[in-house]
C-alpha cells in the first residue's frame, strides 16, 4: 500500500505542475506546490494550443476535461500546402474514443481551470515562492525555498517533482543533464484577433523551398501564424478585418531530453524533462502524460518505473517531431519535390492516414493502464 502522508513538493505551476498537483490531491495526497511567478502569466502570452485526445481521457476522472471542452475550439482538419497548392487534408476525427479530433485552447485558459479545479480540493499553489536548491544529504535532503516577503527556508521532502520548464532549476540541482540541440532557423509567431468571428475548424501548414508557415486557431475571432520566413506576414491571406495584434513572439527551437527522468527522490514532467518542435502540439500534451503517470505510479507504489516507462514515448515523441520538422524545413531542392509527390501518394493510404492521426492525437504512446 503506498504511503498517502508522502511529502510531495512540486516546483512549478504552470500546466503541466497543476496537472500533476490535481492528480495526487484526487489520489489522497496533499502535495505542496510552488512557483516563482506572481501569479498565472496572461491569457494572450499563451504559447501551447493543442489539447490532445490523450490529454482529455487522461483529465477526465478529475473534472476538467468537460471544462475544456465547454471552451475549446475543435479542429476537425490538417490541410498541407505546397505554396498554394495542396498537398493533402487529413480528418482529424476518424478515430475510435469518446473524443474526436484536435481541441485548441490558449494555455492560459488551461492553466486557469486547472487552477480552478485544484481549488475545488481545498488547495492553491505557493505563488512569488521560488526553489533555489537543494541541500542535505539521502532521507535528509531539503529544498531551498525563497518566499514572497524574501524570507528564505529549508523545506524536507520525500518526493521533489520538476515541472518548472525547459530552464528547470530542479533539475540542474538534481544533476541531470540536458542534452541535445538546438536548430539553426528563428522562428516568428503573432497572433491576429479579428473584427469578425472567423472558421476555426481547421489547421493550415504551407511548405515553401525551404520555410513554413503555420495557420492555427486560437480562439472564435483569433488566429495564429507561425513561421520561419522573415516575409510571412505579406503571405498571409487573412479571413477578415485585423482588430488587433494581442500578441508576437520570436523563439529558437531545441530537441533535447533527459536520461533517466528521475533521481534519488527528484523527477521530471513535461518542459523540464523534454523538449522539441511545436510542429504537432505535442509539448504541453506530453507533459501532461508525464504527471499522470508519475502520480498513478506513485500510488501504486511503483515510481521507480517512472523514467523506465515514460522515456520510450518521450523518444517516440521527439522523433516524430523532429522527422515532421526536418520535412517541414527540407531546403534540397530534389528531397523538396520528392515531398510534394509522395505526400499526397502516401496520405492516401489508409493506414498510415490513421496512423498519422493517432500521432496527431497523441494516441501513439502506451494508453494509461488506470483508465482501462
Amino acid at each position: 500500500m503506498a504511503n498517502r502522508e508522502r511529502r510531495i513538493l512540486i516546483v512549478g505551476a504552470g500546466p503541466v505542475g497543476l496537472a500533476a498537483a490535481i492528480e495526487f490531491t484526487r489520489r489522497g495526497y496533499r502535495p505542496r506546490i510552488v512557483d516563482m511567478a506572481p501569479g498565472p502569466p496572461p491569457i494572450a502570452e499563451s504559447r501551447a494550443l493543442a489539447i490532445n485526445v490523450r490529454s482529455l481521457d487522461l483529465l477526465e476522472p478529475a473534472g476538467v476535461t468537460a471544462r475544456i471542452l465547454a471552451e475549446a475550439v475543435q479542429v476537425r482538419e490538417m490541410r498541407m500546402f505546397a505554396n498554394e497548392r495542396a498537398l493533402l487534408t487529413v480528418d482529424t476525427t476518424q478515430v475510435n474514443g469518446r473524443f474526436q479530433g484536435m481541441h485548441v485552447l490558449p494555455q492560459g485558459r488551461t492553466q486557469r481551470i486547472l487552477l480552478e479545479q485544484f481549488s475545488q480540493f481545498g488547495m492553491k499553489p505557493e505563488w512569488s515562492t521560488a526553489f533555489q536548491g537543494l541541500s542535505g544529504q539521502g532521507d535528509n535532503r531539503k529544498a531551498l525555498l525563497k518566499l514572497s516577503d524574501g524570507a528564505g527556508v529549508e523545506v524536507g521532502f520525500d518526493m521533489l517533482v520538476g515541472a518548472d520548464g525547459a530552464h528547470s532549476l530542479v533539475r540542474k540541482a538534481a544533476g541531470l543533464e540536458f542534452p541535445g540541440n538546438a536548430l539553426a532557423e528563428t522562428f516568428h509567431l503573432v497572433d491576429y484577433r479579428y473584427a469578425n468571428e472567423i472558421d476555426t475548424s481547421f489547421i493550415e501548414a504551407h511548405f515553401y523551398g525551404p520555410g513554413v508557415m503555420g495557420r492555427l486557431p486560437v480562439d472564435s475571432r483569433t488566429l495564429r501564424f507561425v513561421s520561419t520566413l522573415a516575409d510571412f506576414r505579406d503571405r498571409i491571406h487573412h479571413p477578415a478585418r485585423i482588430e488587433e495584434i494581442p500578441w508576437e513572439a520570436e523563439f529558437r527551437v531545441s530537441f533535447r531530453h533527459v536520461d533517466p527522468m528521475a533521481r534519488a527522490g527528484v523527477f521530471l514532467c513535461g518542459d523540464a524533462a523534454h523538449i522539441h518542435s511545436p510542429i504537432g502540439g505535442r509539448g504541453m500534451n506530453l507533459g501532461f502524460e508525464d504527471a499522470c503517470w508519475l502520480a498513478w505510479l506513485v500510488s501504486e507504489g511503483r515510481e521507480a518505473e517512472y523514467s523506465d516507462l515514460r522515456l520510450p514515448a518521450v523518444r517516440r515523441v521527439l522523433a516524430e517531431t523532429r522527422r515532421n520538422t526536418g520535412m517541414a524545413l527540407m531546403r534540397n531542392p530534389v528531397a523538396l519535390a520528392a515531398r510534394n509527390v509522395l505526400m499526397p501518394m502516401l496520405g492516401g493510404l489508409p493506414w498510415l492516414r490513421r496512423q498519422g492521426v493517432r500521432g496527431a492525437l497523441g494516441l501513439d504512446t502506451p494508453s494509461p493502464p488506470w483508465l482501462a
